[in-house]
């Protein structure tokens, strides 16, 4: 008779990965002895992810001083807690479920083993990358798209063969009086655009632009008034990329628009050269990701994502490029070839995959109930307006998002929930999400908020978390976008607040930075010094993580230098590790707890790791989800492991095979029962998740170390 045991414990086991010095490296499987039993644990494979509810099972060995080696697998379910700006999570709360050790019969033997494993495993530490485990999301069958109806009709795209630079006004140039001074500015612009006596002066690095108009006609000046030179100076302040403009000797020209628009422009006249082993060409004297299909004589350009094409550059028709329609080709375009990066946004290729997995790991924290809470500031009486197709009502002139539900206020701040009886406040975390929250549909400026969440709470704290869709990153169609594609209506009264945007500022998908932003040529094009609100455009996140950070692309930095280029120059920007997913939950200094990383990474730390250690066994021992242990060679042949006899997992036989030996064997073959296919195709799912995720964790230590930002394909144009 077969004996499956049932235990719950309440047990910490930390998975992280290598990301301080301090922190000794480990490896799968890992080993724990006691008394003369070695119990050796192998790579988690993982089952179902909910919330933040993460199961799945552990083949493992015990291994008794003079005794036969013993096979089982291990079920837990556990808490997810991540900081994915350090790719790093914790598993909280783990409940081992069941402990199972095929075709054993001696029911003590499997209690003192079960005992034995409850024990040391409370209190173990096993770090581990989250690259692992969101490669093992691979075989988690309840993952679903989380983003419907997005709007992916194009923007007005501009193609120039100069250098340009695109300035977005959002909507209708709104002008307003600067206190303390004769001068009047656009409001509604990331811009420095400034009214001085009937005419309009734009200040992009250390070049100087008038025009009669707000909206067109500027050309580059040099004869600018002493005292908006100085005015200029004192509220815009120096940034790194300063000296980047600096070399820059000619003006580029200005589009200046009104509605969601793009630019992409070339060194000259498009250069194009062929991508091996397809039938495309690409264009190698640019910044931009333009691709050419010889077939279809179709031009494509990626912006936010998605792919829109046009038979001409030049005052293109384009259209929006359904996913699925891509031509064939476009996967087999070389990972290692310089327009490699564009394989993230074609479905079906390990990138995409990768990026697509990533969008449903949540971040975490712990919620201070009683010192955390949140201020709304109104312009004005609060006024609010129906979403359509709900019961709810969004605020239309709240810096914050503040959501009325069934005569409830709601305000969405860093990813926490807020709760209140009136809009004025007093404000106090919540514990329950409004369900027809998720009824929110992408064309409310508040679809965003549907993604943030909350999991469950004590009387002091309460567990939330966020998926990548309260920053504006949305699965579409088998690959990742950015921005729902709609333009939202902003605010202005005394105040502007802006509304997110999808186009305007070259938003592209780095593999070390996550989005990143190129508007301009560089971040000194951004007038920040004078606007009041901040970085509203990009949403709680922001842009810190731009375009200079670990991308190192773009007209003036040369064209795609190489993903380990790239990476350096992050590295040295302080973005090593931590550039990839800037964490919302960092905005607040109190009341907020972030994946617990301090009891497990303090120098010191002498519970870490201190009964386990890195075993020299080869990771190649998986469980299949009824517990039977197989183990896979080097020829790619899986061999169970029934604690009876090591045999090989092939077709039955037509004999029967020979009585099994009353006491687990060293390792003598067998004739197997057989394998089904679908076991079969299991496993190698299995193996395959856990070799991308081991390939892609050495890639992030190989890559400067830390676990943060793996790349998604080969080089750059240079």
């Amino acid at each position: 008779m077969k004996h499956i045991i049932l235990i719950t414990a309440t047990v910490l086991i930390t998975l992280q990965s290598i990301f301080a010095d301090d922190i000794p490296q480990l490896h799968w499987p890992m080993e724990i002895e006691k008394s003369g039993t070695i119990v050796t644990l192998y790579q988690p494979q993982l089952e179902s992810f909910k919330g933040n509810i993460l199961e799945g099972r552990m083949a493992l060995s015990v291994k008794q001083k003079d005794k036969e080696l013993v096979f089982g697998a291990l079920w837990f379910k556990a808490r997810l807690d991540t900081d994915l700006e350090k790719q790093t999570a914790l598993l909280e709360s783990i409940d081992i479920v069941r402990i199972h050790f095929p075709d054993v019969e001696d029911s003590t033997k499997i209690e003192r083993f079960s005992r034995l494993l409850e024990q040391e495993i409370k209190s173990l530490n096993l770090l581990m990358s989250l690259d692992r485990i969101t490669a093992g999301l691979e075989e988690v069958e309840d993952l679903k798209n989380v983003s419907e109806n997005l709007n992916n009709d194009p923007p007005d795209i501009y193609f120039r063969t100069e250098p340009a630079v695109l300035i977005s006004i959002d909507g209708d140039p709104i002008i307003k009086e600067i206190e303390g001074s004769d001068y009047e500015y656009v409001v509604n612009t990331a811009f420095f655009i400034v009214k001085s006596k009937n005419k309009y002066y734009i200040k992009g690095g250390k070049f100087w632009y008038v025009s009669d108009k707000v909206s067109s006609g500027y050309t580059h000046t040099t004869k600018v008034p002493s005292e908006l030179v100085k005015f200029a100076d004192e509220n815009l302040p120096e940034t790194e990329l300063d000296s980047i403009s600096a070399s820059i000797s000619e003006a580029p020209a200005l589009i200046v628009v009104t509605k969601p628009s793009e630019l992409i422009t070339t060194d000259g006249e498009p250069d194009y050269a062929p991508i091996e082993g397809t039938s495309l060409l690409y264009v190698t004297n640019t910044s931009s990701d333009i691709v050419m299909d010889i077939n279809s004589q179709q031009h494509y350009v990626l912006l936010a994502g998605r792919w829109f094409h046009s038979r001409t550059l030049k005052d293109g028709d384009w259209k929006f490029s359904e996913p699925k329609d891509l031509p064939e080709d476009f996967s087999k375009i070389p990972e290692d070839s310089d327009i490699g990066n564009v394989r993230t946004s074609v479905p079906g290729t390990p990138e995409a995959e990768d990026a697509l997995l990533e969008q449903f790991i949540p971040q975490t924290a712990t919620v201070d109930r009683k010192n955390t809470t949140v201020e709304v500031q109104w312009d004005g009486s609060p006024k609010f307006e129906k979403i359509k197709g709900t019961d709810i009502s969004v605020a239309k002139n709240s810096d914050k998002t503040v959501l009325l539900i069934d005569n409830k206020y709601y305000c969405v701040d860093d990813a926490i929930w807020f709760v209140s009886n009136s809009p004025d406040g007093p404000w106090t975390v919540s514990d329950t999400r409004p369900e027809q929250v998720d009824k929110i549909p992408p064309e409310s400026e508040a679809y965003n908020v549907k993604y943030v969440y909350i999991y469950e709470s004590t009387p002091e704290v309460v567990y939330v978390g966020y998926l990548p869709g309260y920053t504006y990153s949305y699965v579409y169609g088998g690959s990742v976008v950015y921005g729902t594609g709609y333009w939202y209506h902003p605010w202005y009264h005394h105040y502007y607040y802006p509304r997110p945007v999808t186009f305007g500022f070259g938003v592209h998908w780095n593999p070390y930075t996550g989005w990143g932003f190129s508007f301009g040529l560089s971040h000194g094009w951004v007038g920040w010094g004078f606007h009041p609100h901040a970085m509203a455009y990009w949403g709680p996140r922001g842009f810190h993580a731009g375009y200079r950070h670990g991308y190192s692309r773009g007209y003036h930095h040369g064209y795609r230098h190489g993903y380990q280029h790239g990476y350096a120059r992050g590295a040295r920007a302080g973005y090593a590790a931590g550039a990839r997913n800037a964490n919302v939950y960092k905005n607040r200094p109190a009341g907020v707890k972030t994946a617990n990383r301090a009891r497990v990474t303090a120098p010191g730390n002498k519970n870490l790791n201190k009964k386990a250690r890195p075993s020299t066994k080869p990771n190649n021992v998986y469980a299949d989800r009824k517990g039977n242990v197989y183990q896979r060679d080097k020829s790619g042949d899986w061999q169970q492991k029934n604690n009876k006899a090591t045999r090989p997992a092939t077709k039955p036989t037509q004999k029967p095979a020979q009585k099994p030996a009353t006491r687990p064997s060293t390792g003598k073959q067998r004739p197997s029962t057989g394998m089904s296919s679908q076991q079969r195709q299991q496993l190698n799912k299995s193996y395959q998740s856990r070799s991308r995720g081991n390939t892609n964790y050495n890639r992030s230590r190989s890559y400067g170390g830390g676990g943060g930002g793996r790349p998604s394909g080969g080089g750059r144009r240079r």
